[in-house]
């Protein structure tokens, strides 16, 4: 898909991977609203990259994750891509997990990701593109990751069936099967200490292999 002047929903702008995406991403050329919790990050994010739009959210409030979707594509003239980095992991045997913080991680790793995009399918249109990262651990849970593991599965499995319910639409859902990125992702969890990890990827790679994810997409369901 061409990059340079698509509209493009980056829900979870204001992580570390999130923001170096729309740098990348404004650099092809896009035109970006960019949404995150940090409110902070998100002004910084709109005084470095001229033109973007930026909004604030909470993952837990999924009917205002869907209207922020709407607004985008109303401010933008409609939207081509969204792209969500929602995330937040944590560490533990399952029988030492709350469900309180099962609840938590399947809300804001799936149920939060799957509000954008639930919202964007009536707005993007044939040759159009909506992706999420999900990571390794959706076809490889790993001990003492049971809980959020369990969660981006449920994310690769509704990009999978949607994928497969566009197809006619000519609208492409990307699984992005990122692995382990070194962003510092794991020192914020929401429970338990993250294990000893070996050295991740790269932030500018783990966006180089967004970025050809996006510009390959075709009309039908893919991993990267």
């Amino acid at each position: 898909m061409n990059i340079n002047g698509a509209r493009i929903l980056l829900p979870g702008a204001t992580g570390e991977l999130g923001s170096a995406l729309a740098r990348k991403l404004h650099n092809r050329g896009a035109l970006l609203h960019l949404a995150g919790r940090n409110e902070t990050v998100l002004r910084r994010l709109q005084d470095e990259l001229p033109g973007v739009r930026t909004s604030t959210f909470d993952a837990y409030d999924l009917d205002a994750c869907a209207a922020l979707t709407r607004r985008a594509a109303e401010q933008m003239g409609g939207l081509d891509i969204v792209v969500t980095s929602i995330g937040v992991p944590a560490f533990g045997p399952a029988d030492r997990i709350s469900d309180a913080v099962a609840e938590h991680l399947m809300t804001v790793n799936a149920q939060g990701p799957i509000a954008f995009l639930r919202a964007a399918l009536p707005l993007i249109p044939p040759g159009g593109v909506l992706a999420a990262i999900t990571g390794t651990v959706a076809g490889n849970p790993p001990a003492h990751m049971a809980d959020y593991a369990a969660a981006k599965a449920a994310l690769a499995a509704w990009l999978q069936a949607v994928g497969k319910e566009q197809r006619r639409r000519q609208v492409t859902l990307i699984d992005l099967r990122l692995p382990h990125v070194n962003t510092g992702f794991a020192t914020r969890a929401a429970a338990g200490r993250p294990p000893h990890l070996p050295p991740g990827l790269p932030i500018a790679a783990a966006v180089e292999l967004v970025m050809d994810a996006l510009a390959d997409a075709e009309t039908d369901t893919c991993t990267a």
